[in-house]
C-alpha cells in the first residue's frame, strides 16, 4: 500500500508550478478568512491554517491534486466558535477555540478510520445546495461592516441590525477601495487572471493606493503580523463547557469532511482520477489537528485553489506541499508586506467568495423541478443563516429522508396485490390461462397475495390494508418470487397475515421465497412452519393444490 496516495516524481515541474500558483491564490484568501474571524490576530491564524492543513492534508490525504486551506464554510463555523468561547472565557477562550479545532481533526480521523467516507457525501442535493448557499449569504452579511469601513459584526443578525448605520455612514476611502476590489475580482480579464489571480491583483493594487494615495485615511487595516514559527497550543478545557466544545468539534469535523469530499469529487472530474475518501478524511483530520496545535484557522479541501493547481500542472501531493511551503516562507519573512492591507479590500475579496459559494443556478430553477425540494432547500438555507449549520443539515437530511421514504412507500404499496377474481387490474401478475381458470373456478375462495420489488417497512401498511379488505377466503397463497429483499417490519406484517389465516383455519402456501428473503422468513417460527409443511415451487402448483382442497371440502 502506497504511504502517500498518488505520489510520484514524473510530474515534478508541473507540481512545483501548480503549488506556487495555488499559494498565490491562497494568500489573499487566507488573510481574508483570518481577519473575518478575528480582526486583531486573525491574519496570522489564516496563514498558519493554510500552511499546516495544506501540507499535512496533501501528505496524508487521498486526493492527489487537492489543495487544502481555510474555506468559507469552515471559517463561518470558526467565527462562531471563536466569538462564543472568547466572550465566555476572556482569558482561556482562545486556547479553547484551538482545542475545538483539534477535536474537529480527531473526529475527521475517526470518520476515516471507521470508513465513513463513502457515506458522508450521500446527502440530498437540496440539502447541500441549501447549506452552501446559506454559508455564502453568511459571508456576504458579515462583510457588510468592513466593506463600508466599520468593524465587523459578531453574527448575521447583528450585521443586519446595523445595516442602516453601515450604509448611511460609510468611510469613503474604505468603501471606494472595497468597490475597486469588487471591480477587479469580477472584471479582471481571463488573460490577466492567468498571469496574476484577480484576488492577489486586487490586494496589491488597492493596498498600494491606500498606502500612497491615502496615507492618513485611518481606515482599518490588518496591522502588524507576527513572523516566525507559531507557538504550541496545548489542549485546554473548561469542565462546564466540554459538551459545547465537543459539539463545536463535531460540527467542524462533519462540515470539513463534507467540504473536502465534495472538492475531491471536483478534483476527480478534472483529473480523471479516483480519490480515496477514507484516506482523505484521515489526511484532513491530521492537518486540522496540527492546525489546532499551532493556533491556525481550520480548513478543508478548497475547490478554487484545487482547480487552479490542476490547470497550472499540479497532479500529485507534491503540489499541495509546495503550496504550503511557499506560504510558510511568506509567514516567516513577509509580515511587513501584508500589515497595511485594508480590511475593506479583504471584505471585497470575501464578498466575491460568498457570491461564488451561493448556488444561484439551483436557486433560480428549484421551483421548476419540485416544490417540495424548493421548500426543503430554502428551509435549510434559512436555518443555516439564522440558526446553525449542524441544525440545518440535521433537519434537512431528516426531512429529505422522510420525503424519500414516503415516495418509496407509495411505490411499494403499488407492488402489493391481493387477487381473488382475475380482471384487467391484475395485468402485472401475468397470469396464465390455467391460473385464471382456477381463480374463477374458486369463486373468491382462493386469495392470491402477490408481492414484488424490495419490501421495507413502507410496504407493511399496504399489506395490512389489503388484508383488511378481503375476509372470506379458504386458501391463502403468498407469492414472493419477485421480492429480492424483505425488511423486518414487512416480515412481521407477513407473519401477522399468516397467523390470522391459521387462527381462522385457512390453508397457507408460501411460494417463491429464495436467498436472503427465504433466510429472513425462516427465522420467524410460523413462516418456517408454512415453508416446511407445504413446500411449493410454483404459483400454479399452489393454485392447483388449493382448488383440490376446496373441492374436497365441498364434497365433504
Amino acid at each position: 500500500m502506497q504511504l502517500v496516495h498518488g505520489l510520484h516524481f514524473r510530474n515534478l515541474r508541473g507540481d512545483l508550478f501548480g503549488g506556487l500558483t495555488a499559494a498565490i491564490v491562497a494568500l489573499p484568501l487566507a488573510l481574508a478568512f483570518g481577519v473575518s474571524v478575528s480582526p486583531d490576530d486573525g491574519a496570522i491564524m489564516g496563514l498558519y491554517g493554510a500552511v499546516f492543513i495544506g501540507f499535512f492534508a496533501a501528505l496524508f490525504g487521498g486526493t492527489p491534486a487537492q489543495i487544502s486551506g481555510p474555506t468559507g464554510p469552515m471559517t463561518v463555523v470558526m467565527a462562531t466558535v471563536f466569538s462564543t468561547l472568547v466572550n465566555k472565557n476572556p482569558e482561556t477562550g482562545l486556547g479553547m477555540a484551538f482545542t475545538v479545532v483539534m477535536l474537529g481533526g480527531i473526529f475527521q480521523i475517526l470518520f476515516g478510520v471507521l470508513r465513513l467516507g463513502k457515506y458522508i457525501t450521500l446527502m440530498p442535493y437540496t440539502v447541500i445546495s441549501g447549506f452552501m448557499s446559506g454559508i455564502g449569504f453568511i459571508i456576504l452579511f458579515l462583510q457588510i461592516g468592513p466593506f463600508f469601513g466599520h468593524p465587523g459584526s459578531a453574527n448575521v443578525i447583528q450585521s443586519l441590525q446595523n445595516l442602516s448605520k453601515y450604509v448611511n455612514n460609510p468611510n469613503p476611502v474604505a468603501t471606494g477601495l472595497g468597490a475597486l476590489t469588487l471591480i477587479i475580482v469580477f472584471g479582471s480579464p481571463t488573460k490577466v487572471n492567468r498571469i496574476i489571480p484577480a484576488p492577489l491583483l486586487a490586494l496589491v493594487v488597492c493596498t498600494l493606493i491606500s498606502v500612497f494615495v491615502f496615507p492618513d485615511s485611518g481606515i482599518p487595516i490588518i496591522g502588524k503580523i507576527p513572523t516566525g514559527l507559531p507557538k504550541l497550543q496545548l489542549p485546554l478545557f473548561e469542565l462546564d463547557q466540554i459538551r459545547d466544545m465537543v459539539g463545536y468539534g463535531l460540527m467542524l469535523g462533519i462540515l470539513g469532511s463534507i467540504d473536502s469530499l465534495l472538492t475531491s469529487l471536483v478534483a476527480d472530474n478534472i483529473t480523471r482520477t479516483t480519490h480515496d475518501s477514507d484516506k482523505e478524511l484521515i489526511g484532513q483530520g491530521i492537518g486540522n489537528l496540527f492546525v489546532g496545535l499551532f493556533g491556525g484557522l481550520p480548513g478543508a479541501g478548497a475547490t478554487m485553489r484545487t482547480v487552479v493547481n490542476v490547470r497550472a500542472g499540479g497532479k500529485t501531493p507534491i503540489s499541495g506541499m509546495v503550496h504550503a511551503l511557499v506560504l510558510l516562507v511568506i509567514v516567516l519573512g513577509a509580515g511587513k508586506l501584508t500589515e497595511n492591507i485594508p480590511n475593506a479590500v479583504l471584505a471585497g475579496i470575501l464578498i466575491k467568495v460568498g457570491i461564488d459559494i451561493i448556488d444561484w443556478s439551483f436557486l433560480k430553477r428549484a421551483h421548476m423541478i419540485s416544490m417540495r425540494a424548493t421548500g426543503l432547500m430554502y428551509g435549510v438555507l434559512f436555518l443555516t443563516v439564522f440558526v446553525d449549520l449542524i441544525t440545518a443539515v440535521a433537519v434537512g437530511v431528516f426531512c429529505a429522508n422522510l420525503l424519500t421514504l414516503k415516495r418509496l412507500s407509495d411505490l411499494q404499496a403499488k407492488e402489493v396485490q391481493a387477487v381473488t377474481i382475475p380482471n384487467e387490474n391484475n395485468h402485472k401478475l401475468r397470469l396464465s390461462s390455467r391460473e385464471e381458470e382456477i381463480l374463477k373456478q374458486a369463486k373468491g375462495r382462493i386469495l392470491l397475495f402477490h408481492l414484488s420489488g424490495p419490501m421495507s417497512f413502507g410496504a407493511a401498511k399496504a399489506i395490512s390494508q389489503q388484508m383488511s379488505i378481503i375476509e372470506n377466503y379458504d386458501i391463502l397463497i403468498l407469492e414472493l418470487s419477485e421480492v429480492p429483499y424483505v425488511g423486518v417490519t414487512a416480515s412481521l406484517a407477513i407473519e401477522n397475515m399468516v397467523k390470522e389465516a391459521y387462527e381462522n383455519r385457512r390453508t397457507v402456501y408460501l411460494v417463491g421465497a429464495s436467498g436472503i428473503v427465504e433466510d429472513r422468513l425462516l427465522r420467524l417460527k410460523i413462516l418456517r412452519r408454512v415453508l416446511e409443511q407445504n413446500p411449493i415451487d410454483t404459483r400454479l402448483e399452489a393454485l392447483e393444490k388449493g382448488i383440490v382442497l376446496i373441492s374436497q371440502r365441498q364434497g365433504h
